[in-house]
């Protein structure tokens, strides 16, 4: 499967943002306009273009290189998703090339070597771009680890709320408090009002993952993605669903993916069994939802939604879920699939309780469902 030069390049934008970099469609669209003055050329080229375009703080830089990485040259990332490195890959530094002018006048084509780097790393870019729409269940080995080690570089970030709590800003209510002080430091003499503005945090997330039998080929890549949500900025509790609720945040704490899923098969008693969905949702609000941890946080259940206990129970559970949290989001791996309805007795029962229903099968399906969380369109 071909993929154009755009389509690719755009795929990696959205890869940045589902790594939690600000990477939106003005950004975009100058970073096509760059590389289109550019023409085409060597990976370096794609890099730096990527660089001074997409990234807008310092904070920037290492998510940049991380997800460049993963997204154009696997080998270096796996290294690093392995922990045989806890630097961000080393940066390709812009070199100036020597080239001889054809006879037409025209811009001579770059040198054999770099118009061979430059190929593969289209073609590394282009096969990537192609697994981001593959449904994981169909995936070959080598992909599942290329997909690894893109869901490393995830981050998940809850809808932001207004707090009570006042910062400095530029623009907002005056501070009588900062602005008296600094009357009395210039004597007196009337100075420039200072404002102040309300702060705004992410909510917290919560993630309800199901690992029954029926979502055994997703729950790998879907554990992975829990696993880049636990580690971000942001406050983030990971549960595992089936015939039991167990709590898998601190499992996910280890650093190394890999370490960390060996925990998690550790810590969860009922790996690949039954689905009781609405007695599990119960268990977590009664013990969990009272302690505060649901009320006004984003909840997201990943689950394909079949339920073998009572469906009556689980609508029940959740619309107690829907009155505590903030939003409900139900991500199920089947929906992508022609002809599907959620028609299975638990997917009807608890559609009416949920503000969004996603796809949760592939690589792209998870960054909307990232973008879904944030509160964004993913454009």
């Amino acid at each position: 499967m071909a993929m154009d030069a755009p389509a690719v390049l755009v795929g990696f934008a959205r890869a940045l943002r589902a790594a939690g970099l600000d990477a939106g469609p003005d950004r975009v669209q100058t970073y096509l306009r760059a590389l289109d003055v550019l023409g085409p050329g060597p990976r370096t080229s794609v890099y730096w273009a990527g660089r001074l375009t997409l990234c807008g703080s310092q904070d920037d830089l290492d998510c940049y290189d991380r997800v460049f990485a993963a997204y154009f040259d696997g080998r270096t990332a796996g290294r690093a998703a392995r922990g045989g490195t806890r630097r961000p890959p080393a940066a390709p530094r812009p070199r100036p090339v020597v080239r001889e002018t054809d006879r037409s006048g025209g811009v001579p084509a770059p040198p054999d070597e770099e118009q061979r780097h430059a190929r593969t790393a289209a073609a590394l870019a282009s096969s990537t771009e192609v697994l981001r729409h593959r449904d994981v269940a169909e995936l070959t080995g080598a992909e599942r680890e290329q997909l690894r080690r893109l869901l490393a570089a995830f981050a998940l970030r809850g809808e932001p709320r207004r707090t009570a709590r006042l910062r400095p800003a530029r623009h907002g209510g005056v501070d009588p408090g900062r602005t008296v002080r600094e009357w009395l430091r210039r004597g007196g003499e009337p100075a420039r009002l200072r404002r102040r503005a309300r702060v705004h945090r992410p909510r917290r997330v919560v993630l309800l993952l199901d690992v029954s039998g029926s979502m055994a080929p997703y729950a790998d890549a879907l554990l992975r993605f829990a696993h880049a949500a636990a580690r971000g900025p942001a406050r983030t509790e990971v549960f595992t669903i089936g015939t039991r609720l167990t709590r898998v945040t601190a499992a996910l704490s280890h650093r190394d993916p890999d370490t960390a899923m060996a925990a998690v098969a550790a810590a969860v008693p009922d790996w690949r069994g039954g689905t009781r969905l609405g007695e599990t949702l119960r268990g977590f609000l009664d013990r969990w939802g009272r302690r505060g941890m649901a009320r006004g946080a984003v909840v997201v259940l990943l689950s394909d939604g079949w339920e073998r206990a009572d469906p009556a129970l689980l609508a029940t559970q959740m619309r107690r879920l829907h009155r505590l949290a903030h939003r409900v989001i139900w991500a199920n791996p089947r929906k992508a699939r022609p002809g599907y309805a959620p028609l299975a007795a638990g997917m009807a029962a608890a559609l009416p309780s949920v503000d969004a229903f996603v796809e949760g099968h592939s690589l792209a399906a998870l960054e909307r469902l990232a973008a879904v969380v944030r509160g964004a369109d993913d454009a």
